[in-house]
């Protein structure tokens, strides 16, 4: 067992993945003694792993896809927040073996849109939202926390949009996604949430002609860093956010809570984990 603290993020497939960049970066920035790593661990092998990793020095973990559902029905506490999201994404092991499970998704975005846009004001009119995954899911939690008048949805699979709007409510007004241009009309934030123009994935193809230049517009997306759909937003004079802040910020209570510092997401910190 190594003498000082370890974290990982759990994933299938994992290496992809930025976080153990970014948390080896701000290891090294504040001079702390610790080991993050990325750990490909199979659906089958998820429940052994994470009883297993306390004994091997881990303090906890960050979750990522396939496993954000499943680890909530192994731990011994979740928040609130990740219960109404129905996903976590952040893992602390208590020295007694138990596991507490919490989201910080929904944090994440709020914090890159506050340091990407710091005149946006959420209040200020409806959101739209292209896509209703996961990452929607955490998103739609902190709008509505935050007041957003109301939260219009779009999805391919019209189902599933259906499905958020029985479970969080009146607020949510979904759109076919045939027509998903037209719930542009007015919003003053702008989201797209699916992994259309992703490195590899189909183009994001939604018609932006009803986008008011007063939005504020963001992707999920960070690979590339200047979607397609950014770009088209631009274009039309809006302020735009990319994707790698929510990443970015999203590491950051995880990282407090095991290691005892809060990391600050500045260039530096982007440059690190993009080099």
């Amino acid at each position: 067992m190594t003498n000082f603290p370890r974290a990982a993020v759990i994933g299938n497939p994992i290496s992809h993945s930025l976080s153990p960049k970014l948390h080896n970066y701000w290891l090294q920035r504040y001079g702390i003694s610790g080991q993050y790593e990325a750990l490909d661990v199979s659906k089958d092998m998820l429940e052994a792993t994470i009883r297993a990793l306390p004994a091997q020095g881990f303090i906890g973990a960050n979750v990522t896809i396939p496993h954000k559902v499943s680890v909530m029905k192994l731990a011994h506490h979740v928040t609130d927040r990740a219960t109404l999201i129905g996903a976590a994404n952040t893992l602390i092991f208590k020295n007694d073996g138990r596991v507490f499970a919490d989201n910080t998704d929904g944090y994440g975005f709020m914090a890159n849109m506050r340091q990407g846009a710091p005149g946006w004001d959420p209040k200020s009119g409806p959101a739209a939202i292209f896509g209703a995954g996961g990452a929607a899911r955490a998103i739609i939690v902190a709008l509505a926390d935050v007041g957003v008048p109301e939260i219009r949805l779009a999805n391919r699979t019209r189902l599933k949009a259906e499905a958020l709007k029985a479970e969080f409510g009146a607020r949510i007004r979904v759109f076919d996604w045939v027509q998903a241009g037209s719930m542009l009309d007015g919003a003053t934030t702008v989201i797209n949430t699916t992994s259309l123009g992703m490195k590899g994935a189909q183009e994001f193809k939604v018609s932006l002609a009803e986008l008011s230049p007063d939005a504020v517009v963001t992707d999920i997306v960070y690979n590339p860093l200047r979607t397609q759909f950014l770009e088209a937003a631009a274009a039309k004079g809006c302020q735009t956010v990319d994707g790698l802040g929510m990443l970015l910020h999203q590491g950051v209570p995880g990282f407090e809570r095991w290691f005892g510092t809060r990391p600050e997401v500045d260039e530096d910190t982007r440059r690190a984990v993009l080099s």
